[in-house]
């Protein structure tokens, strides 16, 4: 040992000190893009400013346009994008030419525990802690606010030629909204995202510095900081340790590892720490979070070998049965004195609503989300949140229960089938009392019902091709008549289209509340397909006319979307409840003295096919039809015009008598504006 000593000596010892005085105030820049031998002490430094809070930093540099390496007609033309020809104050670049560029910092490193500066003088070291370590690199801002004045010019050019009376048009109305409360969920959500930090950063206020170069006499004066400036013992406790404290510091005890529980979103389960859960609460968070489960798939969900018993008297703690499957309680969901994240009304009320809900749903395979909002009087946002966690809402037919019917759970378990019964029976009660509705309206509304057949797809398509193929001869006479009857106009294009057997119809079936949504053979359709007839009725006739002069024009898409809320409101087995395909509605359209126009869509246009054709009011007996026939003429060459082209083209057509008064309300009835030009209804895609 003794030898060993030897040949290691000490040769000298040194005393540390540390220095308090800049401790919170020491930070070391770094400039990672820049070569060691090329440091920027010699440049002017035109500003500096701190975020202290954030440790962010930014410098402003001069640049030597004087340099023969500096391209000034590069530097005049970044000035002339950043700040355009215009002189004012506010301006980036006051020589105009790039003549300053700015760094801004990010941090190195978050924690500096670690870092300290230390300055050795007369055998003594003297060490500062680090406040932060920020590397600076070039800001290049400058492109953004180049990019928005191009931006601007681009804007003002488009419309520099649009009226005041366009600007008036443009008008749009204002929806005024009520915040709802917020729940505790998404206020963390809206604390942890990227947009509400930004907006934190951005509210701290810059703190405007004053530069000091390395020979100034104010940085020799700071610089004298880094030497401790109190050198007795007592002083420095933090370096003078006993041998048992240092060799704790340099090898700190074990400390006993905490499981982590790994941090996902809330409505994410890890299966992993719910097999560590008992039973009860298994199931519990399972139906809290699933909401409609049948019970062979709850059985899948948990550990293999578990008793289905047990599982049974668990679940009938926490869900009803519902047409076999499971449905999670109500006041498991909304617990006492809580209240709705939606609008706030207490958890007692939600109860009942939701309850009144999954009753429905045990008499009736569908439901109408307005029936139901009409008795229980809860906000629309509830009522929807309630459908939504058991239903999916279908086409015509209102919403519909999530899961098909277990009939082979409740064979197989039937005294738990006959204990749910009982107590339906029991909440029947109260719900009765509490909405006011008897035994009786329920069962005349059952009764009203259809019974249902299950028809499958292959079925349905093979009778379609069969009707089709029938019809065919009827259809193909029924076009030339039309045809020669002058359908088509020599002003107008009218886009035809071959008849198709595997044509697809709208979806018009009744919702007739059964429990697989389908009509039997007592429906008023005569063929599994819903084509009744090849013609109109004069009730889809006066839908289409009427509709059409409230609009004037309208897109194939849009006028589907108003024929199936008109069959909303309509009372069940209503005569325009058979299939309306795609091709009769257009027929229907073209006879009601409508025509189609051919606007040309611009190659990128992501417009679907049904929103590309449109259709517009042709003859209304007005002799205002001539100005919107003329405009019409202008559209199928243009897919956007200017107010003036339109107005150029009517003097011509229809001479002097064109009023303003006139291209306002044709611009309003079959236009509208984006801009600075104008469109006709339904081509702008948002």
């Amino acid at each position: 040992m003794a030898s060993g000593e030897d040949d290691d000596p000490i040769i000298q010892e040194i005393d540390v000190y540390l220095a308090k005085s800049l401790a919170e105030k020491l930070y070391l820049f770094q400039y990672p893009v820049r070569p060691a031998s090329m440091n920027y002490d010699d440049v002017t430094h035109l500003s500096a400013k701190i975020k202290p809070k954030q440790q962010k930093v930014e410098l402003e540099m001069a640049i030597d346009t004087m340099s023969p390496n500096y391209c000034r007609s590069k530097g005049e033309q970044i000035a002339l994008n950043v700040d355009g020809t215009a002189s004012d104050d506010s301006n980036t670049y006051s020589m105009k030419m790039m003549d300053k560029q700015t760094f801004s910092s990010i941090q190195a490193t978050t924690n500096t525990s670690r870092y300290a500066a230390a300055v050795f003088r007369k055998g003594e070291l003297h060490l500062t802690p680090l406040q932060g370590i920020l590397q600076m690199r070039p800001s290049f801002s400058y492109l953004d606010r180049a990019d928005s004045k191009h931006r601007e010019r681009e804007a003002a050019n488009e419309g520099g030629d649009s009226s005041q009376d366009e600007a008036e048009d443009d008008v749009k109305q204002i929806t005024v909204r009520f915040s709802r409360p917020e729940s505790e969920q998404a206020r963390q959500r809206r604390i942890q995202s990227y947009e509400f930090l930004q907006k934190k950063q951005a509210e701290e206020p810059w703190v405007h510095l004053h530069y000091h170069g390395m020979k100034d006499g104010r940085s020799e004066h700071e610089r004298q900081y880094l030497f401790c400036q109190s050198m007795g013992v007592a002083e420095n406790t933090e370096l003078v340790k006993t041998p048992r404290e240092y060799l704790a510091m340099l090898m700190p005890p074990v400390a006993e590892e905490k499981i982590v529980k790994p941090v996902g979103p809330s409505n994410v389960l890890s299966m992993a720490q719910l097999r560590t859960l008992p039973l009860g609460e298994q199931v519990r968070t399972l139906m809290k979070n699933v909401k409609v489960m049948p019970f062979a798939n709850l059985m899948g969900l948990l550990s293999s070998g578990t008793d289905s018993t047990a599982v049974l008297r668990c679940i009938q703690q926490v869900a009803m049965l519902v047409q076999g499957n499971w449905v999670v309680k109500s006041d498991v969901l909304y617990p006492k004195n809580s209240y709705s994240a939606l609008s706030g009304v207490p958890a007692e009320v939600l109860c009942r609503g939701r309850d009144y809900v999954m009753w429905r749903f045990t008499q009736e395979r569908s439901l109408l989300r307005k029936e139901v909002a009409a008795i229980i009087k809860l906000p629309p946002e509830d009522v929807k949140d309630f459908l939504e966690q058991m239903s999916v809402p279908r086409v015509n037919r209102g919403w519909e229960f999530l899961l098909p019917s277990d009939t082979e759970f409740v064979r197989k378990h039937p005294d738990v089938a006959q204990r749910q019964h009982m107590l339906w029976l029991g909440i029947q009660a109260k719900l009765e009392k509490v909405f006011n509705f008897s035994k009786e309206d329920m069962a005349k509304r059952q009764d009203a019902q259809t019974d249902v057949v299950q028809v499958s797809g292959e079925q349905r398509l093979k009778a379609a091709r069969d009707l089709a193929r029938e019809n065919q001869a009827a259809l193909q006479k029924d076009l030339e008549q039309r045809r020669q009857g002058g359908v088509k106009s020599a002003a107008v294009r009218v886009k035809e289209e071959p008849l198709s057997d595997a044509e697809e119809p709208m979806d018009t079936s009744v919702p007739n509340g059964s429990l697989n949504g389908y009509p039997d053979s007592s429906s008023p359709t005569d063929a599994p397909n819903g084509h009744s007839s090849h013609a109109p009725t004069q009730e889809l006739l006066d839908f289409v006319g009427a509709t059409f002069r409230k609009h004037f024009v309208l897109t194939l898409s849009e006028v589907k979307r108003l024929f199936n809320l008109h069959l909303a409101s309509l009372p069940p087995g209503h005569c325009l409840f058979g299939g309306i395909s795609d091709r009769l509605l257009q027929d229907t359209i073209l006879l009601s003295h409508c025509r189609q126009i051919l606007v040309p869509f611009p190659a990128q246009s992501s417009a679907a096919a049904d929103e590309q054709k449109v259709f517009a009011v042709w003859e209304t007996g007005e002799t205002f039809d001539k100005h919107r026939q003329v405009l019409f003429e202008i559209f199928m060459k243009n897919y956007r015009v200017r107010r003036n082209v339109i107005q150029t083209r009517l003097s011509q057509e229809l001479g002097d008598a064109v009023t303003k008064a006139d291209i306002d309300r044709l611009l309003k009835e079959c236009c509208m504006s984006n801009g600075g030009m104008w469109y006709l209804k339904g081509t702008v895609q948002s």
